[in-house]
């Protein structure tokens, strides 16, 4: 959505502010990498003063960060950023190697697209890492510089031809069919579910149809496949959906605060493309009122990295009230239990526990 189409939606325009990155074709793309290079190639030529430009991105740091707060009490929040700049210089001494990165990553881009293909990131990195291994030597270079293009054409991945990995998964009273191909019916499949594709294009040709009233979203892949076998979507009308550990800081996060922000939120990391993949989630996990279920041999003590991510998240300003406390009650006890501690009282409870956290809005 362009940034006066975010407006003209938005209540008093309140909006304006937002820098989203738009949806757009191949050609429109393409023409968009066709005016970087002009323009870098125009500056270099001037007779009157020959200069490399500069690359002019939405900056990312959190001073530019803001949240989008809903009206409405169960509207969507969301993260954006604003319209301030930071810049990549081939001059600057620590901007030299990103500056060039963004050209290599838009090239390949330029091709692909050209040839109407999607690649993952994963696959434009061992692409780069064979065509230029002193730029690229680790997937964070990529992830990031993949950013810095977004930022700089305003445009999404999808739209760059990247599109995401086929890492979820669902199951459930849902059935799926795409165009001129069989249904597939979700609530029949066996505990590993129906695989999500990453193509965006593919989804957007779906004809979904359910009677399901809940949206289970499950962190971990072992505990999908648990309320899988469970089959609690047969006496709780629901889909269950895996990212199977995406993002990565949530499965790294003691309290499951991270996953829970980044769909209620979006993801900062996700730069321009950060509010539309907000949602209004609720936390059913373990909570403090629940560790009178949890056997003492259960838990576990935090780690250095753990007190580390807990403590950014009790700075974080989109920390709501019930999660900070929450997150203060497990710093203060210093250790953390895991959902599958749940066990102790038998494999067939966690679907129990879930089923009844649900109809009994047990959630926050």
């Amino acid at each position: 959505m362009a940034e006066s189409g975010v407006a003209a939606a938005s209540l008093f325009g309140t909006d304006r502010r937002l820098c989203s990155a738009d949806v757009l074709p191949p050609a429109e793309v393409r023409a968009r990498i066709e005016v970087a290079v002009l323009n870098f190639l125009a500056a270099l030529a001037d007779p009157s003063a020959p200069a490399i430009s500069v690359l002019p991105l939405i900056s990312r740091s959190a001073a530019n960060r803001g949240v989008r707060r809903a009206l409405l009490r169960d509207g969507v929040s969301s993260v954006y950023l604003s319209h301030a700049f930071c810049r990549r210089s081939l001059t600057r001494a620590n901007d030299g190697k990103a500056f060039v990165r963004v050209w290599k990553v838009m090239e390949v881009c330029y091709k692909i697209l050209g040839e109407g293909k999607l690649v993952t990131q994963r696959e434009l990195f061992y692409k780069l890492l064979s065509d230029s291994p002193s730029y690229f030597s680790c997937q964070r270079h990529i992830n990031q510089t993949v950013q810095d293009v977004v930022s700089l054409l305003r445009c999404t991945r999808q739209s760059l031809g990247i599109m995401a990995s086929s890492r979820g998964a669902l199951i459930g009273r849902i059935v799926l069919q795409g165009l001129g191909e069989e249904h597939v019916d979700c609530s029949i499949l066996g505990p590993s579910g129906h695989a999500i594709t990453g193509d965006l294009n593919v989804l957007s040709k779906l004809i979904f149809s359910s009677d399901a009233r809940y949206l289970i979203l499950v962190e971990k892949d072992a505990i999908f496949q648990r309320l899988a076998e469970d089959r609690i979507y047969n006496h709780l009308p629901s889909i269950l959906i895996t990212a199977k550990g995406y993002p990565d800081l949530a499965t790294r996060n003691p309290a499951g605060l991270a996953i829970l922000c980044t769909y209620k939120y979006g993801s900062i990391s996700m730069g321009l493309e950060s509010y539309r993949y907000a949602c209004n989630v609720k936390w059913l996990g373990l909570r403090g009122d629940d560790l009178q279920l949890i056997p003492q041999s259960a838990y576990q003590e935090l780690k250095p990295r753990d007190l580390q991510i807990a403590k950014s998240l009790l700075s974080s300003k989109f920390l709501q009230e019930k999660h900070r406390a929450e997150l203060t009650l497990m710093l203060e006890m210093g250790k953390r239990a895991e959902i599958e501690a749940l066990y102790s009282h038998g494999f067939d409870f966690l679907g129990k526990y879930v089923a009844r956290k649900v109809v009994q809005g047990d959630y926050i």
